[in-house]
């Protein structure tokens, strides 16, 4: 199967203004190469062989921990919203990462190298109409670090959604959960 082109980015832990909207139609009307490398030009060059071909297409964003996976998904989602004329008239970006504090709280955990790392992955698929214009997505989850549940490194810690649960074990709203009976177990909550 050919490759498309590989893009190699750094987190740089500070915002930089290189991911505005102006960037976007920047980068919206050039060809691949015209410009810097940047995650708007693998975006662009995706969405133009969609269209020009009428074929999916499909971009992987790979990293380790804390490299800024979520991010480079969500700035090619912003591309993908401003191009396709839904950025005003749905938000899908907006919606779609919607659901990232509850998939966070279920699939992250600390680990030494991030305090919020997915411990699982995420397979986003964008649908557009035939105008190529955002109608929807979905988000699916695979490969959830199972041994993490039982086990975890020093300095490490489970799933976040324990840790909040052990948080709001005194709510009067824990007690519909049917948790209590099996709430004995004395763990160190954060």
């Amino acid at each position: 199967v050919p490759s498309g082109i590989v893009l190699v980015a750094i987190n740089p832990y500070e915002q930089l203004p290189i991911y505005e909207q102006d960037v976007i139609y920047a980068y919206s009307g050039q060809n691949m190469g015209d410009m810097d490398p940047h995650i708007f030009a693998v975006a662009k060059e995706a969405y133009k062989q969609m269209a020009r071909d009428e074929k999916n297409q499909s971009i992987i964003v790979s990293g380790e921990s804390g490299a800024g996976k979520t991010v480079s998904a969500k700035y090619a989602m912003r591309f993908f919203a401003t191009v396709g004329g839904s950025a005003s008239e749905t938000n899908i970006e907006a919606k779609v990462l919607a659901s990232s504090p509850i998939m966070e709280a279920i699939g992250n955990a600390k680990t030494t190298r991030n305090d919020n790392s997915s411990r699982f992955g995420k397979y986003i698929q964008i649908g557009f109409d035939k105008r190529y214009h955002i109608i929807g997505a979905n988000m699916r989850t695979y490969l959830l670090e199972k041994s993490r549940v039982v086990f975890q490194a020093e300095d490490e810690r489970n799933y976040h959604i324990f840790y909040q649960l052990c948080a709001s074990s005194s709510l009067p709203e824990f007690k519909d959960l049917g948790l209590s009976k099996c709430w004995h177990i004395p763990v160190p909550c954060w």
